[in-house]
């Protein structure tokens, strides 16, 4: 079991988790310091933020006045699409490119898409096998 144990360890898929999820931390960390510091301001020029500091749309209610955090909502957006990003060129875009080149040098060549054919072309097959059906008898 021990050994088990160590080979799921060290096959390197655990290590390399665990780097992108400490990477991603400290990059999230950083993309949200430049929300608060750069974003959550120049939204603040276009909506008021109430007396908690929200920033929003301020609406009238039954009980007073309701903010909606806008600004909360913008910079969740702008973070999870920074992270995004730079995850996709940073880890995806390279493995995949390490991988297309492992696959060349193994001699593994894609196999290309056969085009099937389409609803009418087979329509008019079936239509001619029974054309050719109905002269043979």
């Amino acid at each position: 079991m021990i050994k088990g144990f160590k080979d799921f360890i060290m096959r390197g898929n655990v290590i390399d988790l665990a780097v992108a999820v400490v990477i991603g931390a400290a990059f999230t960390a950083l993309v949200n310091a430049v929300v608060e510091a750069i974003i959550n301001p120049l939204i603040a020029l276009f909506w008021k933020a109430d007396a908690n500091g929200n920033i929003g749309i301020p609406v009238n209610g039954l009980y007073g006045e309701v903010i909606f955090p806008i600004g909360t909502l913008i910079s969740a957006v702008i973070s999870f699409l920074a992270v995004a990003v730079v995850v996709y060129f940073a880890f995806v875009v390279p493995m995949n490119h390490f991988k297309e080149r492992q696959a060349a040098k193994a001699g593994v060549a894609e196999e290309p898409e056969s085009k099937l054919p389409t609803e009418q072309e087979l329509l008019i097959q079936i239509r001619d096998l029974l054309e050719k059906n109905a002269a043979q008898r």
